[in-house]
Order: C-alpha cells, then structure tokens, then sequence
C-alpha cells in the first residue's frame, strides 16, 4: 500500500505540519504502507494512480488553497477521474485567518474524484502549534492504518 502526500509550503508552517503528516503515515507500528512525498508542483499523475491514498497539505492563500496545490489538481484531475474513486484522503491547512475558503476550495475536486475523507479537515490557525502538529501525526496515522487494515 502506498500514501501519496502532496503539499506546497512557502514560509515553512504547512511545511511543518507535512513532515508531521508524514511521521504519523510512517508510524513504526504501520506495517506494509509506504509513504511518498511529493511537491506539489512535482506531482504527476502516475505518483496519483500508483497510490492507495492522499494527504493534501496548503496554506490559504487569499482565502484559498495555493497555486502550487490548484496546479497539482489541473494536472491529475482528468487523468485520474475514473481511475482513483473511492480512494481515501486527509487534508491539512496552514492558515492566516480561519482556513475555510482554502478547505472548501479544495472539496469539490476531491468530491469530483470521488475520494474519502478519513478525517475533517486539520486547520492549524494562528502560531504553529504542538497540538496542530499532534493532529497532523494523528491524521497521517489514520489514513496509513486504515489502509494497513482494509479499511479504505
């Protein structure tokens, strides 16, 4: 089983929380998930297709997702529309004010894909902190053992 976790950092927060993301999908406990990270200018639709779930990670950028995020969506969306439905998600958010426009830009290209979510959103507002951090741990340790089990 493999998680595919695509994300764009600029200033380091969102950043932060994908290596968390990361820690908790690669959880020693997991057996038999790898976890791929990938930017999310870099991502292809191959790297997509090859993976059994997502983690998404962005700021909000003027009250939505970043560029770097949308350009990921505008190059796999088509490729992987019949392909990857049913496939589970998490989405993570760095945001200046409350993350909602970033989250509910992000929604209906996931819903169009027809993937899952395996948690709400994690939104970290304000400073970075340790609980967001913890939340993040706890989403990437959600998606990878759920796959680990044949939950998703």
């Amino acid at each position: 089983m493999r998680v595919l976790v695509v994300s764009h950092s600029k200033t380091g927060g969102t950043k932060a929380m994908t290596e968390a993301v990361v820690a908790g999908a690669s959880h020693p406990d997991i057996d038999g998930v790898e976890v791929l990270e990938v930017a999310a200018l870099d991502a292809t639709p191959d790297d997509v297709m090859a993976a059994d779930g997502y983690l998404l990670g962005t700021p909000e950028n003027f009250g939505y997702m970043s560029g770097a995020l949308k350009h990921f969506f505008d190059t796999v969306y088509y490729d992987c529309l019949d392909h990857t439905r049913g496939r589970p998600y998490g989405l993570f958010v760095r945001a200046g004010n409350d993350g909602t426009g970033a989250v509910r830009a992000v929604e209906p290209l996931v819903t169009g894909l027809g993937w899952k979510a395996v948690a709400p959103p994690v939104v970290a507002t304000g400073e970075l902190t340790d609980d967001h951090l913890e939340a993040c741990r706890e989403l990437g340790m959600t998606l990878a053992a759920g796959l680990e089990l044949g939950i998703y």
